[in-house]
């Protein structure tokens, strides 16, 4: 939903899906996603995933019967490492919405938020994956503390204890200490997370100083799960630092700016002075020629 839905109001004319075959769905998608397929009237839906995915809608291709994929012109979604390095690889060739994944969570929070709820957060974006990437940033050494115990203290109880574990431990995830929330701003600026929770007294002042974030999630009741699922935000978001230069998916994804020129004979011989002159100061005279020709008599 996340990718099609924006393509559809952009009026893409042909929508491709790609999903991973699954062995106990007899090597098709996974039912859930052939289902939601179906109910956006998605066109085509191919069983392939990670880099080849990228690949075989970069490039097109056939499958085992015959039928053939064209290439399409804007690949967008997230993935892991393989995935971002592929749509990385081919952006040459085909446009990409941005480099998503793996994923990331920065909290920016203070001695008024919640370890609880701050180590919950953590988890839930180092469930993706072993190189997801889980980070608080803080002025409190108190918090600091209190979430490392309830992250010890609610790994018992995660499903993908092991996976999470891992991306915990990376060197992609950390607990940093600050001097004060004015010099936390500073780091998640820098940083410009996928994922950037405010969890401070005040959360909203703090929001509006951020430059640099895929997607923002202010105070207490608005965690990344919240984005991921129901808050009408997208969850397609640009990570490893490109929310400095790119933004998260939506319908500006898929529409291309044109521009048109469109003159009269009076308009262009009123300029024609300064096209010429300007095509004399770069060495490139057949410029200036092109306008100059037209008045000619």
């Amino acid at each position: 939903m996340m990718n099609v839905v924006p393509a559809q109001v952009a009026g893409v004319d042909s929508l491709v899906v790609a999903s991973p075959p699954q062995t106990s769905f007899g090597g098709l998608p996974h039912p859930t996603i052939l289902a939601a397929a179906r109910l956006l009237g998605v066109d085509e839906v191919w069983a392939v995933g990670g880099a080849q995915a990228v690949a075989l809608l970069a490039y097109g291709g056939t499958d085992t019967d015959g039928a053939e994929l064209v290439p399409v012109d804007m690949i967008t979604g997230p993935g892991n490492i393989y995935v971002t390095a592929a749509k990385r690889l081919c952006r040459s060739h085909v446009g990409i919405d941005a480099e998503a994944g793996p994923t990331e969570i920065a909290i920016l929070a203070d001695h008024t938020a919640d370890p609880a709820h701050v180590a919950a957060d953590l988890i839930s974006q180092a469930e993706h994956d072993e190189m997801a990437a889980s980070v608080l940033v803080t002025p409190s050494p108190d918090l600091a503390d209190a979430t490392e115990a309830e992250v010890a203290a609610q790994l018992q109880t995660t499903l993908h204890r092991g996976r999470v574990t891992a991306a915990l431990s990376g060197s992609q995830s950390a607990i940093i200490l600050v001097d004060d929330v004015e010099a936390g701003i500073k780091v998640v600026n820098a940083y410009a997370a996928e994922h950037l929770e405010i969890q401070t007294a005040d959360a909203p002042q703090v929001a509006g100083r951020i430059r640099s974030a895929g997607a923002i999630f202010v105070g207490p009741w608005a965690p990344v799960s919240l984005g991921d699922y129901c808050a009408g935000s997208n969850h397609v978001l640009p990570t490893a630092g490109c929310a400095r230069h790119s933004s998260g998916l939506s319908v500006q994804t898929f529409l291309r700016g044109i521009h048109v020129v469109d003159y009269t004979e009076a308009a262009l011989k009123d300029v024609s002075g300064h096209v010429i002159t300007l095509a004399k100061a770069e060495d490139l005279p057949a410029h200036g020629e092109a306008v100059r020709r037209r008045f000619e008599r």
